[in-house]
């Protein structure tokens, strides 16, 4: 029976989640699997992946063919190194301690390198909430002064509209003064026309 070890896909549609499985070939692709070495969530940044790399070596050595995803996957663990240094020790070019400590090596230079990444990403993602937040200010800045502006020429007709009322009111004084003696004067010249 040909083991491949290879992903079973779980999740909902769009959000994709994996099992590391170690199956027969011939098995469907999400159907019977003999075992679960791990999950796969592609889905955060960096991907989260748990494997259980004693398990995966275990199968490696029992002839376990990895799918090209799988392999990739349990490079970046660490299980092909530890399957690799397991070889060594089998040949007898290195001791069970020397395997562990460059496995163990590895690993923690992994990790740094994992932890530096997620290091990087919240600076950026902090950065990039910065800079849209100094563009959000800048845009309400904008929209402040121009509402400002309207206000200032909102006004600014307004206090012309009452000049030009205000002159029309003295007009209407000065003609209402004016028409009042413009009466009287005809009015004199009939009665001196009545007394001739």
């Amino acid at each position: 029976m040909p083991v491949r070890i290879r992903l079973q896909r779980h999740g909902k549609k769009g959000k994709p989640f994996f099992w590391i499985v170690a199956a027969d070939a011939r098995a469907k692709r999400d159907g019977k699997f003999l075992d679960k070495i791990g999950t796969y969530n592609p889905n955060t940044n960096p991907a989260t992946i748990d494997l259980n790399v004693d398990s995966a070596v275990q199968w490696l050595n029992n002839g376990a063919q990895p799918s090209e995803t799988a392999k990739r996957l349990l490079s970046y663990k660490g299980a092909l190194l530890k399957h690799h240094l397991q070889g060594g020790v089998a040949k007898g070019a290195l001791t069970q301690e020397q395997a562990d400590a460059k496995f163990a090596a590895w690993v923690t230079e992994k990790e740094q390198a994992v932890a530096g990444k997620v290091a990087g990403l919240s600076k950026d993602q902090a950065a990039a909430k910065a800079k849209a937040l100094e563009a959000e200010k800048a845009v309400n800045q904008a929209r402040i002064d121009a509402a400002q502006a309207a206000v200032a020429a909102a006004e600014a007709p307004a206090e012309e509209v009452a000049e030009e009322v205000a002159e029309e009111v003295v007009a209407e004084e000065a003609a209402a003064e004016e028409a009042p003696a413009a009466e009287e004067a005809p009015a004199a010249e009939e009665a001196t026309e009545e007394e001739a």
